[in-house]
């Protein structure tokens, strides 16, 4: 709270103009802040972006995945007001102009390149002890691979089954999938890397020089081992809310869905009619945006297969005493089970739900409070919004504050090293060479992708690996204008820039201050870089930007955009 106080304090003195916003930001797990001072500009345009089946080129099977042949992007036009300042959307305004723009290489970059990567990464955990390394890899990834192994098969089976399912549910499966396979990525490079018997060699160093040093044994000696006794006071409530947070959350329709419709009955709880009255239009667009997409029988097969990681791997503490009874009561079989929750719950008939939604208030909270399904869901979910969630939240703030006392007995202790912040959302730079990685024994990756392998993997009328006739066209005449390099035509390129969700979009840039490329994604070997970066293996993906322009100039007919850019030749 004093830290709150005095945020707010410094930022409502902080000198700034009606257009800037001012944002304090904690670094070095809150060891030190910075005040940061922005500009926001608010008309933003869209001017070009490929087709579907370049820019999401290997979809979900390409995902986290090298080589890759994606041309992630989109072009953008920033307007501002007649005085060049940010300004809301007007006819009147003007596109901005930078103090400064980079320049576009064509010339790419070969490897052992220095490169550069300009953006906001969302979230690292670079300093955390091995014991949360540990539970991370070895108890809570287990937990959710396994529940979402569950869901993708019922998924899959389901989307080559029924075309209109595939449609359905594509991106609800590229959702679970996309965290699934950054997961198993993520624990397979820890293990790869050695990495927690490297961060207990460090640990190992830590305490060696505190124990040495009198100044330190007393602040900083027991850090490692009060890490071990919370990691393990934590680790059932961890688990339970890995279990539930995946069933009752993130994975069966249902679950999600009646959660979202008790927030909706506590309101009419909290205020009555009147609470709801002005939320009306936008309830019923939510019922009809999930009565859109939603297959009960596939989402029925989904809860059936999870129910048995439910009843049999949670702890029968942390299960619903509710959702006991009515597992007995179907013989303790998970389809019977199925049946009856769906098969009795008035919330998933479309005609039900607009009647009640038309009827008002009233007869919707009725509607929701009284269905079977909404105390099975509930039941579920409320022993993790209750004492376990509890339990692990006190945890964890002790864990917290304890995390920023090791940072700063990081900095102290490894006096010699150069300690960067965790990313937090805030504007950062990170820079590698480009370069290949083997991901296991006997390959080697190479760090450049061309359109023959594009065109290698064309699979004709497939959602992950069609592509327009015209390009198959270009490819064949080799028709690459001034984007080709020695008769092919470069598409992607890696680089061990250390990046993470948030750096989608983010410029990639050479030694001499020129575009390249934009970053889009990190090799799935790599995933581990959140919390444990190894230049070894993790790498960052970029688009070439000689794709980018050939996607926009030699297939989409744009040349007038690229007219708009300086292209530079650095190396000649």
């Amino acid at each position: 709270a004093w830290v709150s106080r005095n945020t707010e304090r410094v930022k409502y003195e902080a000198q700034r103009e009606e257009y800037q916003d001012v944002m304090i930001r904690p670094f070095f797990e809150g060891n030190q802040y910075f005040l940061f001072v922005t500009e926001t500009y608010r008309d933003v345009r869209l001017v070009a972006a490929p087709p579907a089946s370049i820019g999401k080129f290997g979809a979900d099977t390409d995902n986290w995945v090298w080589p890759r042949h994606t041309g992630d992007f989109s072009v953008f036009r920033i307007y501002a007001g007649p005085d060049n300042k940010p300004a809301e959307y007007a006819a009147e305004n003007v596109p901005f102009q930078p103090r400064h723009f980079l320049p576009v290489s064509l010339d790419g970059v070969d490897a052992g390149d220095f490169t550069l990567v300009f953006g906001f990464p969302g979230r690292t955990e670079e300093y955390l002890p091995s014991p949360a390394i540990e539970q991370r890899v070895d108890v809570l990834n287990p937990i959710r691979i396994g529940i979402r192994d569950r869901t993708l098969a019922v998924m899959n089976e389901a989307m080559r089954n029924d075309p209109e399912v595939r449609l359905q549910y594509v991106s609800k499966q590229s959702r679970i999938a996309n965290s699934w396979k950054k997961w198993i990525g993520e624990s397979q490079g820890i293990h790869k890397t050695n990495g927690i018997a490297k961060r207990k060699a460090y640990e190992a160093e830590f305490q060696k020089r505190v124990a040495a040093n009198p100044e330190w044994k007393e602040p900083y000696g027991d850090i490692l081992g009060r890490f071990e006794q919370l990691y393990a006071e934590q680790a059932p409530y961890a688990k339970a809310r890995e279990y539930i947070g995946e069933i009752a959350g993130r994975n069966i329709e249902l679950f999600r869905y009646i959660n979202t419709l008790h927030g909706v009955a506590k309101s009419y709880n909290a205020s009555g009619a009147p609470g709801l009255a002005g939320r009306m239009d936008k309830i019923k667009n939510y019922v009809e945006g999930f009565f859109k997409d939603y297959r009960p029988e596939v989402d029925r097969q989904v809860f059936a297969s999870l129910m048995e990681v439910y009843f049999n791997e949670l702890s029968p503490q942390y299960q619903s005493e509710f959702a006991i009874e009515q597992f007995v009561a179907s013989n303790k079989d998970y389809q019977t089970l199925a049946s009856l929750i769906y098969g009795k719950s008035q919330l998933i008939r479309p005609d039900v739900m607009r009647q009640a939604l038309e009827a008002g208030p009233d007869i919707l909270a009725k509607t929701i409070q009284e269905d079977y399904a909404y105390h099975f869901v509930r039941g579920i979910s409320e022993v993790n919004e209750g004492e376990a969630l509890k339990e692990y939240q006190r945890i964890q703030e002790d864990i917290d504050l304890l995390q920023r006392k090791y940072m700063k007995a990081q900095m102290e202790v490894f006096s010699e090293k150069r300690f960067y912040p965790d990313a937090n959302g805030t504007l950062r730079v990170s820079y590698g060479k480009v370069d290949g990685y083997t991901p296991r024994d006997a390959v080697q990756f190479e760090p450049h992708t061309y359109l023959e392998g594009i065109i290698e993997k064309y699979v004709p009328g497939d959602y992950e690996f069609d592509v327009p006739d015209k390009l198959r066209q270009l490819y064949n005449s080799k028709d690459y204008g001034p984007y080709g390099e020695a008769g092919k035509m470069p598409v992607c390129f890696i680089g061990a820039n250390h990046t993470t969700g948030g750096n989608s979009g983010s410029p990639a840039i050479d030694a001499y201050g020129n575009l390249v490329g934009l970053n889009f994604d990190r090799v799935w070997e790599g995933t581990m870089s959140d919390i444990n970066y190894d230049a070894s293996i993790c790498r960052n993906i970029m688009v070439d930007i000689r794709y980018v322009l050939f996607v926009i100039d030699k297939l989409g007919g744009a040349g007038h955009l690229v007219e708009e850019m300086e292209l530079v030749h650095p190396k000649k």
